[in-house]
């Protein structure tokens, strides 16, 4: 790998990771069109440059990144019952991709399978009013009860199909148990801090040394920085654009991009695993 791809991915990682478009899926597309393999150090590398991303969020949310801390020593009773909203969404995504993470990695790991999520998940944007709707007003996240964190949690885990995008069914599922559409937003991103935490862990552990043999400590450092930079930019902008607009111009490019992937792959321009 060229610095230049390392800075590339991390970019791409870092644009796409919060946004409800799947950064999966468009890692797999930019690595496939770079001539990268699919292989453990690839997807490795995909996923442990999440870190940057992760540490963007906690950077624009650190007050209550901080009082969930406080919470977690007794020192905060909204951030203590927030850590137990997170842990209650976190656990049915981690249980399930434990479970299922080597099928998903031999099955769906492909240009395929992420087009068709890609192209649902855009003709769920269409059809769903709470994602049509601009400035969806509700709840407050202090309202936000565990019954309805584990919705959230359950919905989590139909982004571990690469292409769906966590964020997308993490801010519907928020919306569609009562949040406001900014706080809807704010409880995926405090969940993917941990979900993708969690995630860039596991897969430090058991892919990092195929990873850095292959790629090398400079280009996942680049990697990471990019992902932190262009992930607070697109942070920042969703949260602005929600608070005016819905999300269907994100359907829009779900559906355009499955389409003109689609005809890639049927050309035979990029291979499909």
């Amino acid at each position: 790998m060229e610095a230049w791809q390392a800075l590339l991915l991390g970019a791409v990682e870092g644009i796409t990771e919060y946004l409800p478009v799947s950064s999966t899926g468009h890692l797999t597309l930019v690595q496939r069109l770079l001539g990268l393999p699919n292989d453990e150090a690839s997807r490795s590398f995909s996923i442990v440059i999440q870190a940057g991303a992760i540490l963007a969020v906690l950077s624009l949310y650190w007050p209550r990144t901080k009082q969930v801390f406080a919470g977690l020593f007794g020192r905060d009773a909204f951030g203590r019952r927030l850590l137990v909203l997170l842990v209650a969404a976190f656990v049915p995504a981690a249980v399930i991709g434990l479970a299922l993470d080597d099928w998903i990695e031999s099955v769906l790991f492909g240009l395929w399978p992420i087009v068709v999520a890609w192209f649902v998940g855009g003709v769920a944007i269409f059809a769903l009013r709470p994602l049509r709707q601009p400035h969806p007003v509700g709840l407050a996240l202090e309202a936000l009860s565990i019954g309805q964190a584990v919705v959230i949690g359950l919905a989590q885990c139909l982004a571990l199909a690469p292409g769906t995008s966590r964020s997308l069914v993490t801010i519907a599922a928020g919306l569609f148990v009562g949040l406001a559409g900014v706080a809807a937003v704010e409880f995926s991103l405090l969940l993917g801090v941990l979900t993708l935490g969690a995630a860039t862990a596991h897969k430090a552990v058991s892919g990092g040394h195929a990873m850095i043999a292959s790629y090398g400590w400079t280009n996942v450092a680049i990697g990471f920085v990019a992902s932190f930079l262009f992930a607070w930019l697109a942070v920042k902008g969703l949260v602005a654009w929600l608070t005016t607009h819905g999300l269907v111009p994100f359907g829009v490019y779900r559906v355009l991009l499955a389409i003109v992937v689609a005809a890639l792959l049927l050309a035979g321009w990029i291979p499909a695993n």
